[in-house]
């Protein structure tokens, strides 16, 4: 990231003698000098753009400074650096690119120590070019004169490379100048596969309706939504941008941020029922030379084939991809590992990250006070959503979303994961931790390491990872932890999904918690949100409704096999209840074409609309929602929209978890009010709960994803904790 180039340059400006070395603990200085304040200040208020400064520690030492001051070779073995994470096109690199009297005009691939790739081209550390897959380009003399100048922000950058000696990018099957026989083929409507930082994305015109369903036709993605990439400029004419949104936007991490709707509408087909969008600006040289030509929003959506890992090779994308894409967009430059695109919200209560990805690892956290001995441990997290969490050192180091490890590729990345990991980070681990459940793989493949094995209730793990993203000390005290999300195996053996945990990192009660309904067909409920519907409505003595509206459906038989438990678990699962209530509003009632697609659109239409709320009854620990029920169906039969009802679904919702939760505040049994689980990444719930709990300390996801991605790191803390 080009700091020791920086310590040399203030060296200089404050006169003075030493010398500066990268070596295991990080960055290792030894000065002298009448200015050392002054030069020690510098070094956080002025930091490169990439830089990351934890800590400065300084003593007094006996040393012979010599006359200058001077960058020297890494010292040591080891690994407690960290690789930094893959970086937006930098502003001096992006005018490098657009001068024509630049050497590196319209150049793909410029970068400078300020940007570029990270982590997607690293084979190995220490992170030299050797290591990396730039490697078999070798740098001409004015590069290598680049490269060797402390002066130059491209001292050490180890992609350095221009036209003359480094990749290159072409155009398959054209030929020709590739970046305007791209712009051309989008322009006409054609679908393109673009080969990008951590993996190919398939583009084509977000403005041609017939573009973007050729599209969708070709991957048999019927309504999922697409992801956009576009201009600052372009993006301000579809999407209303807070200066926070536009902030994240141009993040060096440069995520998919979600943007509401407004100003010019875009084809419905990009986001069916959605009132929001998922835009990012250009990250790479040869998105920017792209959008210079093609000035409009493309959608950018994974390259792959359903339910596989992104593509990242050459080869591979021309044999997988071309069912999909009408040319190839390619160049040269191999990816060492692929990395999907981070997706990322802001809420009137922070920022949320939603898939942890490009951009954002290997960043670590710092673990909170009281870890600080923490042996080293891995930890495998559930079965989706998969991500891998590793401590070291006070830090924890939360990977890259993997994705559903039922799918064999995906598997086979979560093992190169594993092994990847361990070797670029130097971990050594004394245990693992995983998920309650017996059958996920990646439960299957702790129990494999040969090491002890800490297995974590799914949702403890939910609790104990906002704990930890927040800096909650392992003796802070015990959280009411609101846990929201899909399913779970529990402690006492049926599937949880919607429960008020009392707890910490070492233990937790189970405080209250959503009536249970058979989930019909096991997974196939998480599909087919009929089956939802139809178990509440049974509970809220609307079976003669059920009958109305599913009639087309095998009820009798659904009916039998929840009443002898039969393929029917029982299930707390606050998702499957978003999914009850979007079918009895008549929203993908027969099947979801994407995980979260119900819960998603109900969300939407409710945006804009506030209600009282519907009430739940509780009763003891039990939270029912049969009154919810009755109440929306009546409301519906009287002419209610589905924005009203979704309104006060969410407000009455909201409203029954807050209620006992704040009450364990009250009674002193609770500290704070955590929240956690993938509906929490409902930007509407966040905001009900948080406003149920006026003068409550709440702990919310920031950086860490409240869904199954945060899995791992809540279960390598409890590990940690309990091995303390």
């Amino acid at each position: 990231m080009g700091f020791r180039p920086f310590v040399w340059q203030l060296a200089q400006r404050f006169g003075l003698r030493g010398h500066v070395l990268n070596d295991p603990e990080g960055v290792l200085i030894l000065a002298v000098g009448e200015a050392l304040p002054a030069f020690q200040k510098a070094l956080r208020a002025e930091a490169p753009p990439l830089a990351r400064i934890d800590q400065i520690e300084a003593e007094a030492v006996q040393i012979e400074p010599g006359d200058g001051f001077e960058i020297v070779a890494s010292q040591g073995a080891g690994a407690e650096t960290r690789v930094t994470p893959d970086a937006a096109t930098c502003p001096d690199c992006l005018s490098d690119i657009r001068d024509p009297s630049n050497r590196r005009y319209g150049y793909a691939f410029a970068n400078c120590t300020h940007c570029g790739p990270r982590f997607t081209i690293l084979r190995a550390l220490p992170y030299d070019r050797a290591q990396t897959t730039m490697a078999p380009f070798d740098m001409c003399d004015a590069c290598r004169d680049e490269y060797e100048n402390p002066a130059d922000r491209r001292f050490h950058a180890q992609p350095v490379a221009c036209a003359d000696c480094g990749p290159r990018v072409w155009l398959e099957p054209d030929g020709g100048d590739p970046i305007a026989g791209a712009a051309a083929r989008l322009a006409q409507g054609e679908v393109l596969a673009i080969k990008g930082l951590g993996g190919f994305h398939l583009a084509c015109d977000a403005t041609n309706a017939q573009a973007v369903d050729t599209l969708r036709k070709r991957k048999h993605r019927p309504a999922k939504p697409f992801a956009l990439m576009a201009r600052l400029g372009t993006i301000r004419q579809y999407a209303q941008v807070s200066p926070e949104e536009e902030a994240l936007l141009q993040d060096a991490a440069a995520p998919i941020v979600l943007l509401d709707k407004g100003g010019a509408a875009l084809p419905e087909t990009v986001a069916p029922g959605q009132a929001s969008l998922g835009w990012m600006l250009p990250y790479t040289p040869v998105h920017h030379l792209l959008l210079d030509a093609l000035d409009r929003p493309l959608v950018m959506t994974s390259g792959n084939l359903s339910g596989e890992p992104q593509v990242i090779g050459n080869e591979e994308a021309r044999q997988k991809l071309s069912g999909f894409a009408d040319a190839y967009l390619m160049h040269d430059r191999d990816i060492a590992r692929r990395l999907d695109d981070s997706v990322e919200r802001i809420t009137p209560h922070g920022p949320m990250i939603l898939r942890r990805a490009r951009g954002r690892v290997p960043g670590t956290l710092p673990l909170p006070e009281g870890f600080e001995d923490a042996p080293q441990v891995v930890a495998y997290g559930g079965q989706m959503k998969s991500a891998i969490c590793l401590i070291k050192n006070g830090q924890a180091l939360l990977g890259h979303h993997l994705g559903e490890l039922d799918e064999a590729l995906t598997y086979d990345a979560f093992l190169q994961a594993d092994a990847d990991y361990a070797d670029l980070f130097d971990h050594s681990p004394r245990m693992v931790a995983c998920d309650l459940h017996p059958d996920f793989r990646a439960s299957q493949h702790a129990r494999s390491k040969g090491l002890p094995v800490i297995e974590v209730q799914h949702h403890h793990a939910h609790l104990a990872a906002c704990l930890a993203e927040n800096g909650w000390p392992l003796d802070g005290g015990p959280v009411a932890g609101i846990i929201l999300d899909g399913i779970g195996l529990g402690d006492d053996g049926t599937v949880w999904g919607g429960e008020i945990l009392l707890g910490d990192y070492r233990g937790y009660t189970r405080q209250a918690w959503l009536k249970p309904a058979p989930m019909i067909g096991g997974d196939r409920a998480s599909a087919e949100p009929w089956r939802n519907a139809l178990v509440r409505l049974d509970q809220a003595g609307l079976s003669d409704r059920a009958d109305a509206l599913f009639g087309d459906k095998p009820l009798q038989i659904a009916r039998q096999a929840a009443a002898k438990g039969v393929n029917a678990p029982l299930s707390s699962s606050a998702g499957r209840l978003f999914d009850a209530v979007a079918a009895l509003c008549g929203l993908c009632p027969d099947r979801q074409s994407f995980e979260g697609e119900a819960a998603m659109r109900l969300e939407a239409l409710g945006q804009g609309t506030q209600h009282a709320g519907y009430d739940f009854t509780v009763d003891g620990s039990c939270i029912d929602p049969a009154p919810m029920i009755r109440a929306m169906c009546a409301d519906l039969d009287a002419g209610a929209k589905v924005a009203q009802v979704s309104a006060a679904f969410h407000t009455g919702l909201a409203r029954a978890f807050a209620a006992p939760a704040k009450a364990l505040i009250e009674s002193g049994a609770a500290r704070a009010v955590a929240l956690s689980g993938g509906c929490f990444q409902n930007a509407r719930l966040l905001a009900e709960v948080v406003d149920q709990l006026p003068d409550v300390p709440v702990l919310l996801h920031t950086h860490t994803p409240a869904n199954d991605g945060g899995l791992a790191l809540g279960q390598a803390v409890i590990a940690a904790a309990l091995a303390r």
